[in-house]
């Protein structure tokens, strides 16, 4: 089996990569990103390639001539990039791969890294949606996700190949860039503790490996990738020990501008999370995927396990300068 895999230097695309190459019925895989490797890779081949690149992209994605196509250069808003390269950086790279993907005679399958956002949280929505809800997004994040999907499932109808859209909850994890991550990790916590609904996580490590699940799989569609449970902000921040500071209204706002000063911005998509919630049934994931993912209580756990990088000098010897 030949992968090519998209976002291969994000933390999710590198891990992806590991466990296929751990896997001897694939025989050669290629990544593509804009940045290298998070890890080491033993045989995958790298091509390190800017997403608004669409020459290269387009030519090394024919050359390579994919059966299995793992798209997962999805930039989430301040993980890696603001909001407008984000978004940017996602269309380019989606319009680029999976365009030269219908030129590709051996393509059999696409699976595309999505999210539960593009269920969107209007008044009236579902707190547990299925794969048969319809998508309304209402933040950036949930419609640059949206068209991917579009675009995947446009490619996968004129290449005649099933198409995987993975509906992940946001992905948290002690190595994962996530900007939900980083401000449950900050000292102190804005929360809003009268308005504020539970949300679902999923764990980077299950994440990656229900990518591959998919990868190797036979089913199509999309599929809810949810860690059972569900938390809210006040109870995350009460399990990290931290000091929430209650919120309303404007004073969004001032937190912000706060928690971005301190190094977690705070994207419209993880404000939305944090007041309206965010979940989905990831029941038909478990089935046809065979996964079990870790509880979202366990996720933001081990978010908090995760102990500060310091700096560490060597000893002064006494009369040395």
């Amino acid at each position: 089996m030949r992968v090519l895999i998209t976002g291969m230097g994000g933390e999710l695309g590198t891990r992806v990569a590991n466990l296929l190459e751990a896997d001897p019925e694939v025989s050669e895989i290629l990544g593509i990103d804009g940045y290298p490797p998070r890890r080491r890779i033993d045989r995958a081949d790298f091509h390190m390639i800017e997403p608004t690149d669409r020459r290269r992209i387009v030519s090394v994605v024919r050359d390579f001539d994919p059966e299995v196509l793992l798209h997962l250069a999805a930039y989430e808003p301040h993980a890696h990039f603001g909001a407008t390269p984000a978004r940017l950086n996602t269309q380019a790279s989606a319009v680029s791969t999976l365009g030269a993907a219908t030129t590709c005679r051996s393509l059999r399958r696409i699976v595309v890294r999505s999210g539960i956002e593009v269920y969107g949280r209007r008044r009236g929505a579902s707190m547990r949606p299925d794969e048969t809800a319809p998508i309304d997004p209402t933040n950036g994040w949930g419609r640059s996700l949206s068209h991917v999907e579009h675009l995947a499932y446009e490619t996968g109808g004129l290449a005649g190949v099933p198409v995987v859209a993975l509906r992940f909850a946001p992905i948290v994890g002690p190595s994962f860039p996530s900007p939900l991550g980083r401000y449950l990790r900050l000292p102190i916590v804005a929360v809003s503790p009268l308005a504020e609904l539970p949300f679902s996580l999923i764990h980077q490590e299950d994440a990656a490996v229900a990518a591959v699940a998919a990868a190797k799989g036979s089913s199509s569609g999309p599929l809810n990738v949810v860690g059972p449970g569900a938390i809210t902000a006040s109870q995350a921040v009460r399990r990290g020990r931290r000091i929430p500071m209650p919120v309303f209204g404007p004073g969004w706002r001032f937190a912000a501008v706060s928690s971005e000063v301190l190094g977690a911005p705070l994207p419209s998509h993880t404000r939305e999370l944090l007041v309206r919630g965010a979940g989905a049934d990831g029941s038909r994931a478990h089935e046809v995927l065979g996964i079990d993912p870790r509880s979202t209580s366990d996720v933001v756990d081990q978010l908090y396990r995760w102990s500060d990088v310091q700096e560490v000098r060597p000893p002064v010897r006494a009369g040395r300068r």
